[in-house]
């Protein structure tokens, strides 16, 4: 059974969109089942449907107010150096309403049941494809996966919604009795879970660098230091994610490949900029595109030396 595995990333998904692209329209990859975490999850219904300029257009024309209802922070451009400060009477406005998180990303839920229609849904079940996303339950303090098998049409909206909320910048999903959010916070990279469900081949898109090397300007306000701070520990689970996850295919005999982002896209994953992600988009789709061109090249050169 062939898997494509898509980790957690924020906007930075607009490169895994690409990569995707690419195996699906240019090497003619299919898959029985998809797995995602946090933007992972947004984009794997549109995979899973074939639907690729849908999803496209999606994630390049996406803006802030698409994702937010109250967004906690402001965002300006500055010389070209991104900006970020604190949205002061949008979170006063989050604490009279009683809310427990500083943003509303209750537009993101919106945006999700207004793209991925009822018939996606069911036309996913009708192509025998399978798709998981990955939540944290804070309730009960455990990872849980979410398949497409086994939830109805409303239900599997609020988990890839649930999956995609990286709180306290974000809404908690309450659902069940129990208070769900991003499934990054403890598996951004679900490769684990295609091994469980039977996959024999997987392709696994990382929005981390191969090999983690970073030197971050200094820190100019909490915004900073909170999104500095969860990239260090998503930095770890990663790690700890691919280590598990490849001991594990290793005795099974299962075939990963692993396709890494090249170099720092940003550093503020949550600023959707529909600009930069066209770029991402399209570096993701060329960056391995290009490799497979030199491959080909350095074999024809080894076959006709």
């Amino acid at each position: 059974m062939n898997a494509l595995v898509i980790s957690g990333g924020g906007s930075k998904g607009a490169f895994a969109g690409g990569v995707a692209e690419y195996l699906i329209n240019h090497t003619k990859k299919e898959y029985d089942l998809f797995v995602g975490t946090s933007t992972g999850s947004l984009l794997i219904p549109f995979l899973a449907l074939g639907d690729i300029e849908r999803i496209k257009k999606l994630y390049t024309n996406i803006e802030q107010s698409d994702i937010f209802t109250i967004c906690p922070f402001k965002i300006r451009k500055k010389n070209g150096k991104v900006k970020v400060g604190i949205n002061h009477f949008g979170i006063i406005k989050q604490f009279i309403k009683r809310q427990k998180t500083l943003g509303d990303s209750t537009n993101l839920r919106n945006l999700i049941r207004n793209n991925f229609t009822e018939q996606d849904f069911e036309r996913i079940k009708i192509l025998r494809k399978e798709i998981v996303v990955t939540v944290a339950n804070l309730t009960s303090q455990q990872i849980e996966y979410k398949s497409s098998n086994d939830y109805s049409y409303e239900d599997f909206c609020d988990w890839i919604w649930a999956s995609s909320n990286m709180v306290p910048l974000m809404s908690l999903c309450q659902k069940n009795g129990n208070e769900y959010a991003d499934g990054g916070f403890g598996n951004l990279i679900p490769l684990q879970q295609a091994l469980v469900k039977g996959a024999t081949s997987v392709d696994t898109i990382v929005l981390r660098l191969e090999k983690s090397s970073y030197n971050n300007p200094p820190l100019q306000n909490v915004l900073d230091v909170f999104a500095r701070t969860t990239d260090f520990m998503l930095n770890q689970i990663a790690s700890d994610d691919l280590i598990i996850s490849q001991l594990e295919a290793a005795s099974t005999n299962v075939h990963i490949n692993f396709y890494f982002i090249k170099r720092i896209l940003t550093t503020h994953s949550f600023i959707f900029d529909k600009e930069e992600m066209t770029l991402w988009w399209q570096e993701g789709l060329e960056l391995f595109q290009t490799a497979e061109c030199k491959s080909h090249l350095l074999k024809a050169r080894s076959v006709n030396s």
